[in-house]
């Protein structure tokens, strides 16, 4: 408030002896919001790398309105509530913070409602069901806070149908209507496995298994896949996304494979699950609503993809990306509003943007802020991973694969 009220005193002044106005050129920081250490680390790095190769190709080009760049990271370690809410407490104090992104931080999204009451632009990637659930009672009260990903009743919905499309093809051949669950106690893998719990049963299927893990890392799953021996069902599922406990799960699952197709919510799209993994992935499947388009469905997806691996020596996995995009967002915004200090000006013409990203076109639900799903918007990709490397095979306009069966039912 002290920098507005001085930069409207200068601007007064200039006005009155007849001098022209030009903007205030400063640095303006980008909070990147993540968990930089703990069990998600992997991913919290990638969400810093990703915002950091936006800042750096901004300043490059010479920053925005002569405003310049720089990232500030808030540790969300564990992601609970005390560290995620230190860690924003931090950001939201510094008085230069033009925006704070993220591609997830606490389980919650309680931290929504801090960026909203200092009106900070909030830029986020995950856990959707919680975004929406603190922003539909009143979404005029959340001008700059926008997800990035849309709604995760996709995520519910969308493996049956797949599933049994690539039974009725051919593509593979399952042994029945029959599906084991277990999903870790937080509140994404909860409610993604709930939801697939009733999309099964709606669709006929019996869930023979249905087990909840305490949050954290996990390194034993073999109680759960010692009763998925003892009536081997068709699809084995995991939504603990997590890529070191799902990386031990897949492990442990290969000891003595059943003839079960493998799902794995979210893990295996991060690179860390390959390099845990290796060869021992080879068949197992996942989905993503907010992942990068295979670079070849998308020329931007392409162009941010290769400037990654340029800047990092490394494949990104959904959070470089992410960032990257939602960076570079608000650096439109910026352009068009003029003044960084009017974030709630920002935040508003983001929320009525529509830009292509490497995940699909993004624009936003005025009713929820989240991403619009679909055709026009993000699409709900399925991919699996073949020796070593992530295929997309569905939907069929995006992919660049086909399904394969998975080597231990062969």
């Amino acid at each position: 408030m002290l920098r507005r009220r001085t930069f409207l005193a200068t601007t007064a002044l200039v006005a009155a002896i007849g001098l022209p106005v030009a903007a205030q050129a400063d640095i303006i920081k980008i909070g990147v919001l993540a968990p930089v250490s703990g069990p998600a680390a992997a991913d919290g790095q990638e969400m810093v790398n990703g915002a950091q190769l936006a800042v750096d190709q901004l300043n490059a080009d010479g920053g925005v309105l002569g405003h310049t760049f720089e990232i500030v990271v808030g540790d969300a370690a564990d992601q609970s509530a005390a560290a995620v809410a230190t860690a924003a407490e931090r950001l939201l104090g510094d008085r230069d913070m033009g925006a704070i992104v993220t591609g997830y931080a606490s389980g919650s999204n309680f931290e929504i409602e801090m960026m909203a009451e200092q009106e900070m632009i909030y830029l986020v990637s995950a856990n959707s069901a919680q975004t929406r659930e603190i922003i539909a009672p009143d979404p005029d009260a959340f001008p700059t806070v926008w997800s990035f990903t849309p709604s995760f009743d996709a995520y519910n919905t969308g493996v049956v149908p797949v599933i049994e499309d690539l039974a009725d093809s051919g593509a593979v051949s399952l042994s029945g209507k029959t599906v084991a669950l277990i999903s870790s106690d937080n509140p994404y893998s909860k409610t993604i496995a709930d939801g697939l719990v009733d999309s099964f049963e709606g669709a006929g299927w019996e869930v023979t298994v249905n087990d909840l893990v305490p949050f954290g890392e996990i390194g034993d799953w073999r109680g759960f896949l010692a009763k998925v021996r003892q009536n081997p069902p068709a699809i084995v599922i995991n939504t603990d996304y997590l890529p070191g406990n799902a990386a031990a799960f897949m492990s442990q699952f290969m000891e003595q494979p059943t003839d079960s197709l493998v799902f794995i919510q979210y893990a295996p799209s991060v690179p860390e699950f390959l390099e845990l993994t290796k060869e021992a992935s080879s068949g197992v499947m996942y989905n993503l609503l907010g992942g990068t388009l295979p670079v070849t469905a998308s020329e931007h997806a392409k162009q941010v993809v290769e400037g990654y691996v340029e800047a990092f020596g490394t494949e990104p996995g959904t959070y470089g990306p992410a960032l990257y995009e939602q960076v570079m967002l608000y650096a439109d915004g910026l352009k068009a509003i003029g003044d960084p200090n009017d974030r709630v000006a920002i935040g508003e013409w983001i929320g009525a943007a529509s830009k292509e990203t490497g995940a699909g076109m993004i624009s936003f639900d005025p009713e929820t802020h989240l991403a619009v799903q679909g055709k026009g918007g993000i699409p709900l990709q399925f991919y699996q991973i073949q020796d070593g490397k992530r295929v997309l095979f569905a939907p069929s306009e995006y992919a660049d694969g086909e399904f394969m069966t998975p080597p231990w039912m062969e």
